[in-house]
């Protein structure tokens, strides 16, 4: 029987999905897409004569009622979602129900908005000296967030931060990091990032809420803060030129 393939397929472009998540969707015979999120173009190179249902439009048993009967009829399923799956993908309660009909299924990786983001801004998240630790989180919305992980308390780090599905509350979000960060922390908005009409809205805590309302960006946006987005870092040891490791050795000065 064929297995069932949870597939990330990335943040928009639809160059981003990987090498083998393009060939399940290839030759996929049943594909359940993500429309709200997923550009449709990444689904565009499916085979004649594939069944292709939005999810969107589909609560959690039609989309397990339709993928199990597709695999009893021996067909080859695409659940395709957008970014990565393993982060706000909501894959774990379909993986439990294929587990209970003893259906095999794959999890492909993609690439999510938050690195995409970091990449649409040029910027490195991990900088030495600045930050070695990212942070991904979102406000609490109709999904509750623990009170271990508010966004004051995650703040507290002062770290890179990559925050989710929250563009729609940016108040909230600059009045709660700035319990922590200073006022002048860089923070970016990048909306549909690497889509053809992807927006980039660079500022401070201090006027990034003006800045998103004036370009009307509400939704489909990830916001990044921290001073990786800064000027001041130590460069890394790994080119370092005096620096010895397993495949080179240092230049003593």
């Amino acid at each position: 029987m064929e297995k069932v393939y949870f597939i990330g397929a990335g943040p928009g472009d639809p160059d981003l999905i990987t090498v083998k998540g393009k060939k399940i969707v290839e030759k996929a015979d049943v594909i359940i897409y993500a429309g709200s999120l997923v550009n449709k173009e990444i689904i565009g190179c499916h085979k004649e004569g594939a069944e292709i249902y939005n999810s969107a439009s589909m609560n959690l048993d039609e989309v397990i009622e339709v993928t199990v009967k597709a695999q009893k009829e021996g067909k080859l399923v695409a659940r395709v979602h957008t970014g990565d799956p393993s982060i706000y993908g909501a894959i774990r309660e379909q993986m439990d129900m294929l587990d209970e009909y003893g259906i095999e299924y794959e999890v492909i990786p993609g690439v999510s908005s938050f690195v995409a983001a970091a990449a649409a801004i040029k910027k490195e998240f991990t900088l030495p000296d600045v930050s070695q630790t990212v942070i991904c989180t979102r406000l609490e919305g109709r999904t509750p967030v623990p009170e271990s992980e508010s966004l004051e308390s995650l703040a507290s780090h002062k770290c890179s931060m990559a925050i989710f599905l929250s563009v729609q509350m940016i108040d909230g979000v600059v009045e709660r990091l700035r319990k922590h960060y200073d006022i002048n922390t860089p923070i970016a908005i990048i909306q549909k990032a690497t889509w053809e009409d992807q927006k980039i809205v660079m500022g401070t805590l201090e006027n990034i809420a003006e800045l998103a309302k004036k370009e009307k960006i509400t939704k489909t946006a990830q916001i990044l803060v921290g001073n990786f987005m800064g000027n001041d870092y130590s460069k890394s040891k790994l080119y370092d030129k005096t620096f010895s490791h397993e495949f080179r050795k240092g230049i003593k000065e």
